[in-house]
């Protein structure tokens, strides 16, 4: 639906538009240290990985084995000397990098993922790193009690992210409408206190917990997946481009061992590993043990419940246009030596 935006929301939206082109500017400038595009390289030397957030550091299991540099360890037979992170603004600035070959693996949201691999990136899903991932719609409103109080109202949603597929999805299965506006999660508390956006659709999961932060400031929850909508869980994923893991057969399953040894540790160590997100959070303590979810990582690389969710979650990209072409989930797959892809 189209809107007449009120200018306070005219100015943030550019705002936010300005600082995400110039961060996006500055990570795509940051990858091109090296001209080498990923695939061309005869060592890989430096390992660049690209993910979401503001800040330079690789969360997750795999993260808190890279920081006892387990990471390094485990890629220096194929030559890896030095890992540099890039942090992007959201899925579609990191896509461009990464088939661009100024990445050479990516870890983000599956939606973004998805819509790359549908719209003809030759990308390759390394593993799953994440799944059932929490979202949901906070309010300030106390009369806005459901998703339906919220139908023809502005919610405030980063678009293209697995929170935006969840709304879409929670709407459509609530039978409603809503305004949806484009905001990323750390611009949506000003808009929601001064009425201008009516609802504020999040993450709730580690490490993007402003879900539970936002609960934890005294808005109050109107819908999520876990209470309302768990077919619409989300899945993080880490991606890589087709001609960079031809080029690096090893890579994959050097990265699939580091992941199982890796979710193995932090779940025997799982104190231990909240102390390593919180280190690398903004966000209140509470706010991050709340959103932990020890089932949400396997030790292998496709678990069956998340082939689930991305497989609904496909469906549903197709059916709304988001992926132009169809493809076969299971071609998409790198899958551990051995198997074969369908």
């Amino acid at each position: 639906m189209n809107i007449d935006l009120r200018t306070p929301i005219r100015r943030v939206k550019r705002t936010v538009a300005v600082l995400a082109a110039a961060s996006a500017v500055m990570a795509l400038a940051a990858c091109g240290s090296d001209d080498t595009s990923s695939s061309q390289r005869d060592v890989i030397d430096t390992l660049r990985i690209g993910v979401i957030g503001s800040s330079n550091v690789i969360a997750g299991p795999v993260g808190f084995a890279h920081s006892r540099g387990e990471l390094i360890e485990a890629f220096a037979p194929l030559g890896v000397s030095k890992v540099e992170v890039f942090s992007f603004p959201n899925g579609p600035d990191l896509n461009q990098a990464l088939i661009g070959g100024r990445l050479d693996v990516a870890s983000y949201g599956d939606t973004p993922a998805l819509v790359a691999r549908g719209s003809g990136l030759q990308t390759r899903l390394v593993a799953v790193q994440q799944f059932d991932n929490d979202a949901g719609v906070v309010a300030k409103d106390p009369s806005i009690k459901t998703l339906k109080d919220l139908a023809g109202k502005n919610i405030g949603v980063p678009k293209g992210s697995y929170i935006d597929r969840y709304l879409q999805g929670a709407l459509a299965e609530e039978g409603i409408s809503a305004n949806l506006i484009h905001l990323y999660p750390a611009d949506q508390e000003a808009p929601l206190n001064s009425g201008e956006i009516d609802g504020a659709a999040l993450p709730g999961v580690i490490p993007s917990v402003q879900l539970q932060a936002f609960e934890a400031k005294g808005f109050h929850l109107v819908d999520s997946v876990y209470r309302d909508h768990p077919n619409l869980a989300g899945t993080s994923v880490t991606v890589s481009s087709e001609d960079f893991l031809t080029k690096n057969p090893e890579f994959a399953p050097t990265w699939q061992k580091l992941h199982a040894a890796a979710v193995r540790f932090a779940k025997a160590h799982w104190d231990e590993y909240l102390k390593f997100e919180l280190a690398n959070s903004k966000a209140p303590e509470a706010a991050v043990r709340a959103a932990a979810n020890p089932d949400g990582y396997s030790e292998e690389p496709f678990p069956a419940q998340a082939v689930e969710l991305l497989t609904g979650t496909k469906a549903f990209l197709v059916e709304q246009g988001s992926i132009k072409a169809d493809f076969d989930l299971d071609t998409w797959f790198q899958l551990p030596s051995g198997d074969k892809n369908p």
